[in-house]
């Protein structure tokens, strides 16, 4: 299947986050990324934390300062926030959110968190391997579910609020064998870079 970059999200976000989303959104899927997550929080006064991905669910340094460049003159003319914030582009990141069916799919087998947004038959947390994905639900095996009750869990995708893989050894083995197979440039395996958005120079990098 072909790499969609519009695929629908299904994550929680405030209204000012689905704002700046769609603005974000069409800049980054012309330069071919998709976008991932889009987050406002109070570090530094305000912070803007934009995650996007490429075809591969990669994002270097290099993807970093490309979309940054070409969001922070959008960001100035639509001016979503009505104060000074730092924009911050990183890649999802190995314990990465999962925001579309695709996600899920890639890491079939692997141990998750997933909230839901109303709770589903008396629930809203679940913690468990994903065993299973079809076109509009995600369905999540429990491990320590009580006897003589159901492990698995139906989850549809459109009910979830948040997501993310949790860190464990076969997901850090799986990130391995990527490196390997694809391996990147040693500059470039910094993830996030910071813009102060009242004038756009660079604030400081992260190294993972």
């Amino acid at each position: 299947m072909a790499f969609d970059l519009t695929e629908k999200r299904y994550i929680r976000e405030t209204g000012l986050e689905q704002r700046i989303a769609r603005i974000v959104e069409p800049v980054a899927n012309d330069l071919g990324y998709a976008l991932v997550r889009v987050k406002v929080t109070q570090e530094n006064g305000c912070t803007l934390q934009i995650m996007a991905e490429d075809a591969d669910g990669r994002f270097t340094i290099a993807d970093c300062e490309r979309l940054s460049k070409d969001l922070s003159p959008v960001l100035d003319v639509e001016d979503p926030i009505d104060r000074e914030y730092h924009l911050e582009v990183s890649s999802p990141g190995i314990d990465r959110p999962l925001v579309r069916a695709r996600d899920y799919r890639t890491y079939l087998g692997h141990e998750a968190k997933i909230e839901l947004a109303d709770a589903l038959e008396g629930r809203k947390r679940f913690r468990g391997i994903i065993s299973a994905v079809g076109d509009d639900t995600v369905t999540i095996h429990l491990p320590d579910a009580p006897r003589d009750t159901d492990p698995d869990h139906v989850l549809p995708l459109g009910a979830i609020a948040e997501a993310k893989l949790l860190m464990t050894d076969k997901l850090l083995h799986m990130a391995e064998a990527d490196q390997e197979a694809n391996p990147i440039d040693a500059g470039d395996d910094v993830e996030t870079i910071e813009v102060d958005s009242t004038d756009n120079t660079e604030l400081s990098q992260e190294v993972e």
